[in-house]
């Protein structure tokens, strides 16, 4: 195996591992704290950001689960 073999597993292994292990919602929240704590949005915004996401992937995951998808 080469070495460019071996660190496209290694990648594909760990986009793996982070999709089972965090959600989208997750990283929306952790990336707009960051900018947030980066100066590069305001707090209202971070609310807005958040609650927006949040609420909608929410409803988006339950009507998911209703159909059975």
């Amino acid at each position: 195996m080469t070495m460019e073999e071996l660190k496209a597993k290694q990648e594909a292994l760990v986009d793996t591992w982070l999709q089972k292990i965090t959600s989208r919602k997750l990283m929306v929240w952790t990336a707009s704290t960051i900018l947030m704590a980066c100066s590069v949005i305001e707090s209202g915004d971070w609310v807005m950001i958040s609650a927006l996401y949040i609420g909608g992937q929410s409803v988006i995951d339950a009507i998911a689960k209703m159909k059975g998808a």
